[in-house]
């Protein structure tokens, strides 16, 4: 017996609707097909009526005015997300909406609202939750083998200038809101999500043509959690690894795509106790503390099935778990719970740098 495949309609036609969601869709035809796309320029709509053989409108009302639909994205422009979202849920439609999901707790509270009252299921787009270096990092961290995890360092940085619209605060644009969601969530995951955490947040605009900042330097903390010390920088011409963690037996490095790290067995190290006394040496010199640690170091790299990319793998997973959701009432394994977590720690974000947002 044939698996159901789901009706999907994509609002918009951009960088993320057509090269992200439009793209991975094309590829899983057992469990979706695009029947329609709602863009307001001709020749996007041309163009996926030619890529995907589906129907295509000027506005997304049009759209799921038309056609039947088993699943709504919504990839519009990062200040539509929660009023189209909205309207949505309360027409009837399951969501899966780009990241940032809204602008505020009080935004991410209503479309939580909207999705209990409507029964429709209310998914956000935070494909990194399964970056294959993010898995293999909590796999790691939960092994054991780093001790206490004391800080975890999230880097996300470049040298880059940008003039487009997601530069404008107007737009919900700047690096914050536009890459943030991504490490974020992630930093997150593993901070813990039943605690909001102390936040600190220097913000700057430094290489953007726009009014929204493009620097950000983020610090998570709380008693008896791990500080999370979290930057997105456009003016770093020597950038930072992208993970670095520091644990009390030892500790973890890398990028996305390879990652080393190394540990003691505190069993195989030399007996110490705390003195109170000066340190010498044999000699009866004045002496530090020095000991000989046995390291063990193990190292991952990447591996991706041929023919996809890192971020279509990412993609996949997210449409594979919401396939679940929809088709057998599994969970959601990212919940808008769990986005306004962020969307609070993004809001405290922004009052803490009046010098460029006014709130």
């Amino acid at each position: 017996m044939s698996q159901k495949v789901l009706k999907v309609g994509i609002i918009g036609q951009g960088r993320s609707g057509r090269d992200i969601h439009g793209n991975l869709l094309v590829q899983i035809k057992d469990y979706y097909t695009i029947v329609a796309v709602a863009d307001s320029i001709p020749e996007r709509q041309k163009r996926a009526e030619q890529e995907y053989g589906c129907k295509a409108y000027d506005t997304w009302e049009e759209m799921v005015a038309n056609v039947e639909l088993d699943l709504v994205v919504n990839a519009s422009p990062s200040h539509l997300h929660f009023p189209i979202t909205l309207e949505l849920l309360n027409k009837g439609f399951h969501v899966l909406c780009e990241k940032p999901l809204a602008k505020s707790v009080e935004e991410v509270d209503q479309l939580i609202k909207a999705s209990k009252r409507t029964g429709k299921i209310l998914a956000v787009f935070q494909q990194s939750r399964y970056q294959p270096a993010f898995v293999q990092i909590q796999k790691v961290i939960n092994s054991g083998v780093l001790g206490r995890i004391i800080q975890i360092d999230f880097s996300l940085n470049g040298f880059a200038r940008r003039w487009d619209w997601q530069t404008l605060q107007s737009n919900n644009g700047g690096n914050l809101m536009n890459t943030g969601p991504h490490p974020l969530d992630q930093a997150l995951q593993l901070f813990g999500t039943d605690v909001l955490p102390q936040v600190t947040c220097m913000m700057d605009r430094t290489n953007t043509f726009g009014d929204a900042e493009d620097y950000v330097k983020l610090i998570l903390r709380k008693q008896g959690y791990p500080i999370i010390d979290l930057e997105i920088s456009s003016c770093a011409a020597f950038p930072h690894e992208q993970f670095n963690i520091q644990g009390t037996n030892g500790g973890l490095r890398g990028t996305a795509g390879q990652l080393e790290w190394k540990y003691f067995k505190p069993e195989e190290a030399p007996d110490q106790k705390l003195t109170r006394e000066p340190l010498f040496d044999n000699d009866g010199m004045p002496a530090y503390c020095r000991e000989t640690l046995t390291w063990h170091s193990e190292r991952w790299d990447v591996s991706i099935p041929e023919g996809k990319s890192a971020f279509d793998h990412m993609t996949e997973k997210l449409y594979l778990m919401l396939y679940r959701t929809l088709c057998d009432g599994a969970a959601l394994e990212i919940t808008p719970q769990q986005v306004r977590q962020q969307m609070w720690v993004m809001e405290e974000c922004r009052r803490q740098n009046p010098h460029i947002y006014h709130v």
